[in-house]
């Protein structure tokens, strides 16, 4: 008899096994759920699928879509919260904040507390100290101390007190931890001018750091009082006073003169020596530079530049994978091939060979290093070179432009209508398009990704790296998709377009996820519908839109130009046949319709030239009707279009042309094929992006 409990005990033991087990064996034999999965599909695997994982990856991919249904939400997330994975802290969390917004204010306290009790460290723990903070005020304090850059921390740093000693530290952490939270320049400012309590040195620092973060040079120095900041906040005190007016301009200059001379071997001066050499008067400051940076790649570059040329060989040799050279390789050939001097291009540009370039200005590289050895006479180099370029680098400028070379029939019917597909009702709202893996390298990420929970992945993302902007293209591909995950394309897009210029080279595989997350296509219905009308591609559309405003409705430029295609409001005012204001261009409907026929006046008033109709939308058509005066210019366009690009006079407009028309060539394009990034240490992937 005493043998049968432990039979049972041995039974049940037995059964759990085999229930993991197999479990983890149906797991690993199907593919995992995805955004890509039908609704259907997930509402039967919710309710009817054995593999308890893979019910609660249903429930959370459908509650993802339900959007504000906080009932049906709770629903869904029943019985999930189980186990120590740490899924279980994300279903408590959702679940406390649905029933916060059905009112049910027990309910969420007690889950609030069980979050807190099972999962203290996990990252979704920071929002329960934030609620429970309403009515415990300690339990901001400790929310601001173990996830510091969690927004919920900044949240509660911006609700902290608005004098005395709440408003220092609720502002000195908003200053570390997230100056560009939205509000947190108003309790900084605030906090440098208290007297009691007067912030102390460090504090300063942070506060007028935090100033130079948001652009506010001048009350960053007045937060400093006269004094000096540290490195890293005097170098973000003169970036933000060299945007300013004369005189701040000339105190930014003075303060990164100064950085280079107090700490020339600090990581700051090298940037303060980079931003010296663009000042127009670079010549008199880099003369007072300590000799070290005088015999530097940015100083020597500026200085074979300014001298037509001379040295520039010694620089590209001695620096080859210095930013100032590459800089100096390109404006010193663009010369050469304006002149025509094929020889001369030729050797500049295989002095830093395309291949140890990033992938835009290996590109660049490759296509003028084709394009002068078929000058010279050496067709089938220059041809086969096209080739590799469009098969090494398929989308962007260069890549139509080596079409056309290659005779490819499908780079000159960019004006035609192009299919693009709307998207699937079934994918993730905040797409709106295809999904695919993030590939971060951090499994527990990836998870959140997988599972559509893209707010709860930036919140992790943001707590765990802290403050640290990202800076290797990796990390920077990952905070990009990331950002674009929460609707935010702005700092998204550009920090995608920064990692394509620091991907160099790329033995991790990862420029195809990094083309195709360039390339969104937002707003797809509203832009469809403006471009019907006018017989335009909605490709063109996409590309103008993302240049513009990286799909940002609310944006305005300094030059009062509005929303996603940036009208301003008296060409509004003129296409719309009536007064047009800032705020209704913010409109996306409105402001596609009002682009889209912008664009279709310049179409026809161009004879459907795609170089200058681009141009002309950021340059105006009358600069370029005079750029076209000449008989040799208007034959410089039909002969040799991509020398008449480089002969643009204004630097702005031969980017702009060069951006909208490689984004037009890469929306005309079938996706490039997205597979796993490798991993590997040995071909420099990191295991992950997050410390």
């Amino acid at each position: 008899m005493p043998r049968f409990p432990l039979l049972i005990a041995a039974t049940t033991l037995g059964t759990g096994a085999a229930l993991l087990g197999g479990g983890a064996l149906l797991q690993w034999l199907r593919p995992p759920l995805t955004p890509a999965v039908s609704s259907a599909a997930l509402t039967r695997a919710a309710r009817w699928d054995p593999d308890p994982w893979r019910r609660r990856d249903a429930a959370l991919l459908l509650h993802a879509r339900l959007g504000e249904e906080p009932r049906q939400r709770r629903q869904l997330l029943r019985h999930q919260g189980w186990g120590a994975d740490p899924l279980a802290a994300v279903v408590l969390k959702q679940d406390a904040l649905a029933a916060e917004a059905l009112g049910d204010s027990t309910a969420a306290t007690q889950l609030w507390q069980q979050q807190l009790r099972r999962f203290p460290d996990a990252p979704s723990s920071a929002d329960a100290l934030y609620a429970l903070g309403r009515e415990q005020p300690i339990q901001r304090q400790r929310l601001r101390q173990r996830f510091p850059a969690h927004p919920a921390a900044l949240a509660a740093a911006l609700e902290a007190g608005d004098q005395g000693q709440a408003l220092l530290d609720g502002a000195s952490h908003l200053a570390r931890w997230g100056a560009r939270w939205p509000g947190a320049m108003q309790p900084i400012r605030a906090a440098c001018a208290l007297k009691d309590p007067a912030p102390n040195a460090g504090q300063r620092d942070q506060l007028a750091a935090g100033l130079a973060q948001l652009g506010d040079g001048q009350a960053a120095l007045a937060c400093l009082r006269g004094g000096r900041g540290s490195n890293a906040t005097e170098l973000s005190l003169a970036q933000a006073l060299l945007k300013g007016t004369a005189a701040d301009n000339a105190l930014g200059q003075g303060r990164l003169l100064e950085l280079v001379r107090r700490a020339p071997e600090v990581p700051e001066a090298d940037e303060a020596v980079r931003l010296l050499v663009l000042q127009p008067q670079a010549d008199a400051l880099l003369a007072q530079l300590p000799p070290r940076w005088r015999s530097s790649a940015p100083v020597q570059a500026h200085a074979a530049l300014a001298g037509g040329g001379r040295g520039a060989l010694a620089v590209l040799q001695r620096w080859p994978t210095d930013r100032a050279s590459w800089d100096l390789q390109w404006e010193l050939a663009r010369s050469a091939l304006l002149a025509g001097r094929w020889a001369d291009a030729s050797q500049l540009l295989s002095t830093i060979t395309p291949e140890t370039l990033p992938a835009p200005l290996a590109a660049r590289a490759s296509f003028w290093l084709a394009y002068a050895q078929v000058r010279q006479g050496n067709r089938q180099a220059g041809l086969s070179r096209w080739q590799e370029l469009r098969r090494q680098w398929p989308g962007g400028y260069y890549a139509w432009r080596a079409a056309v070379q290659l005779g490819d029939p499908a780079a000159d019917t960019l004006l035609e209508e192009q299919a693009i597909a709307p998207a699937n009702p079934d994918e993730p709202a905040a797409s709106g398009e295809p999904w695919w893996p993030l590939q971060s390298g951090d499994p527990g990420l990836d998870t959140l990704w997988r599972l559509d929970q893209r707010l709860e992945a930036w919140e992790q993302w943001r707590q765990r790296r802290g403050n640290v902007p990202p800076g290797d293209s990796a990390t920077l591909l990952v905070e990009g998709r990331l950002r674009q995950g929460v609707g935010d394309d702005w700092t998204g897009l550009g920090q995608l377009e920064l990692a394509s210029l620091r991907l160099a080279p790329d033995p991790c595989g990862l420029q195809p996820l990094l083309e195709r997350s360039l390339h969104p296509q937002r707003f797809l219905p509203e832009f469809q519908k403006a471009a019907a009308p006018v017989g335009l591609p909605v490709s063109l559309l996409l590309a103008v839109a993302k240049q513009e405003s990286r799909f940002t409705p609310t944006v305005h430029s300094p030059a009062d130009a509005v929303g996603l295609l940036q009208l301003l409001p008296s060409t509004a005012s003129e296409l719309a046949g009536r007064p047009t204001s800032s705020r209704e261009l913010e409109d996306p409907g409105l402001n596609a319709r009002l682009g889209a026929l912008y664009l279709h006046q310049l179409a026809r008033q161009w004879d459907q030239q795609l170089l200058p109709i681009v141009a002309s939308y950021n340059a105006g058509p009358g600069a370029v009707t005079g750029w076209l005066a000449e008989p040799a210019a208007r034959r410089r366009l039909r002969d040799e279009p991509e020398l008449w690009v480089e002969a643009i006079p204004y630097p702005e407009t031969r980017l702009y042309v060069k951006k909208v028309l490689g984004n037009l060539w890469s929306y005309s394009q079938a996706p490039v094929p997205i597979t796993p990034a490798p991993t590997s240490p040995n071909r420099g992937c990191p295991a992950s992006v997050l410390p």
